[in-house]
């Protein structure tokens, strides 16, 4: 696995969500935006404290954390 340094988990920070570099922002916040149309120019603009990086990372740490599941469809 790639180093995610710029993720943060710490149990007193948003209830132990994963934070961007313990900024009080999630991962989700950023993944919820990008998922409803925003550019990453736009949640750098509603963001400034955070890095075009920050969003990147957020995007590679969802893709490990949904790597290990495995759920069962049925068929029609």
């Amino acid at each position: 696995m790639e180093k995610l340094d710029r993720i943060t988990v710490n149990p007193g920070i948003c209830l132990g969500q994963p934070t961007i570099r313990s900024m009080r922002i999630t991962v989700s916040t950023i993944l919820k935006m990008l998922a409803g149309g925003k550019s990453v120019q736009e949640i750098l603009d509603a963001y400034p404290e955070l890095e075009a990086e920050d969003i990147q990372q957020a995007i590679k740490y969802a893709a490990w954390v949904v790597s290990d599941q495995i759920h069962t469809v049925q068929a029609s």
